[in-house]
């Protein structure tokens, strides 16, 4: 099976302009989840999806710096982007993996993607986000490439062409749905932000970097992550006012598998 990842990416962000350009160790945030991604051992090709607006140009030039392939689609219908991306390429599996996660653990790409291979032919998607435990930051999903193509001809409410797999997901009772939990026993999905879309998620990025990041060693791991914040709370302190926060929060009248213990509202600073 022609395993594709899918890295959607642009420069747009309006929370944090132009954030996948900026540093984290020496290097764009962008390459730095790159190097994580192909860390994983799981066999898959690599493409970063971005858009064909002139704005995006930067990351189709980083990714031939890296010899990296990229693929340009729609700026907004991200469910297109992957769709046009995956038959480009005849993959078969499409795995997807936002940008902006630079802390995510390849043990937990290898995880998903296992837990899919395993159940072939019994799964039309998996995840470790329904429900959520991981903490954020570490979203795998995993998908056919026949429910991908159900949900590009189907869908039509506009959050399930933003965010590419609604249709599938939040319709278990058509698709075959599989979720993998994070096998410690722990729930950290609201309390543990690791993604970057404000500016302290960013400045807990480099924090996190520069205590771990080691050139030319294989990428630090989640174990390390979270044994430095409990060693040192001040950094998980840098973004606690976004823990929890997520898109679904706007879409919650639209969702059926999705309730509001699973999101909130940022913490308005003091």
């Amino acid at each position: 099976m022609r395993t594709l990842v899918v890295m959607q990416a642009r420069l747009g962000s309006t929370r944090l302009p132009a954030k996948l350009l900026l540093p984290l160790a020496g290097a764009p945030m962008l390459e730095r989840q790159i190097e994580r991604v192909l860390s994983a051992r799981a066999p898959f090709e690599l493409v970063v999806a971005t858009t064909w607006l002139p704005e995006d140009r930067p990351i189709v030039e980083l990714c031939e710096r890296l010899a990296v392939a990229s693929f340009t689609g729609h700026p907004t219908d991200l469910l297109d982007r992957h769709f046009q991306a995956a038959r480009a390429a005849g993959a078969q599996v499409v795995v997807k993996i936002p940008s902006d996660c630079p802390l995510i653990d390849p043990q937990v790409i290898d995880a998903v993607l296992a837990f899919f291979e395993e159940r072939a032919g019994e799964l039309d998607y998996a995840s470790n986000l329904h429900p959520p435990s991981w903490p954020d930051g570490n979203d795998v999903e995993v998908m056919t490439w026949g429910a991908l193509e159900a949900a590009w001809r189907e869908a039509r409410r506009p959050h399930e062409r933003e965010h590419t797999t609604p249709f599938i997901w939040d319709r278990p009772e058509r698709f075959r749905v599989g979720n993998v939990r994070w096998p410690v026993g722990r729930d950290l999905s609201m309390s543990h932000r690791l993604t970057v879309d404000y500016p302290e998620d960013y400045a807990l990025a480099c924090a996190l970097y520069e205590a771990l990041h080691r050139p030319g060693r294989a990428p630090f791991g989640l174990d390390e992550v979270l044994d430095l914040l409990a060693r040192r709370p001040e950094l998980l302190a840098l973004n606690a006012r976004l823990a929890g926060v997520n898109w679904y929060r706007h879409h919650l009248d639209e969702l059926r598998t999705v309730g509001p213990e699973a999101t909130r509202w940022p913490e308005v600073r003091a």
